[in-house]
């Protein structure tokens, strides 16, 4: 049965009431399910792999379609307090490359969100973004290498590509380009548990 727990602007969705720890999902539309029917987004299939595999986590999934690194962190405190997360994904950045948002301005977001997270105790996965060509050569290196400097920094797993093995199949892709199909999300929850299973205890 899903949970829904409002925190300020934003729902926390379990789907799971009693387990022995709490996985927290904070990331954008690529998280939240955008364009998909209920219960075909990775977290929900993460949940589901949970259940298969009889490991007893439940799913917290606080992502925001839209959201920015800078949104991620005036919200995590909230999203820590109310899931008390044994693990965190933090999967955002995105939208601050599609926007052309200063790569200095999303790691120091990326590493508040980090640190926060460590600070209760959580263990982190990080999810990596890429950006397409067109934003330039320069951006989309530093952008991409912010990811795996804050991971080595904070010595938390890293996922160094969300899409891995998507974002260059077009079918795998909603009409607008950005957003995975349904038949995609598979894809991206097994990006996610190859980092995520060796923290699951």
């Amino acid at each position: 049965m899903l949970k829904f727990i409002s925190v300020g602007f934003f729902l926390l969705v379990s789907c799971a009431a009693q387990a022995a720890g709490n996985i927290l999902v904070i990331g954008d539309s690529l998280s939240a399910g955008y364009g998909l029917a209920q219960g075909q987004s990775w977290p929900s299939l993460l949940e589901r792999r949970l259940r298969e595999t009889r490991l007893d986590y439940s799913v917290v999934n606080a992502s925001i379609s839209g959201d920015t690194t800078a949104g991620g962190a005036s919200r995590i405190a909230a999203a820590l307090d109310q899931a008390k997360p044994a693990i965190v994904i933090i999967a955002l950045g995105g939208n601050d490359g599609l926007r052309g948002l200063p790569v200095s301005a999303m790691r120091d977001n990326l590493d508040a969100m980090v640190a926060a997270a460590r600070a209760r105790k959580a263990r982190v996965v990080l999810a990596g973004m890429k950006l397409p060509p067109n934003y330039g050569s320069d951006y989309t290196r530093a952008f991409e290498q912010a990811y795996a400097d804050l991971a080595r920094r904070h010595k938390t797993a890293l996922v160094p590509f969300l899409l891995d093995g998507v974002g260059e199949r077009r079918e795998l892709f909603l009409p607008d380009n950005i957003h995975p199909t349904a038949a995609a999300q598979p894809l991206i929850l097994d990006n996610v548990w190859k980092v995520l299973r060796p923290l699951l205890r």
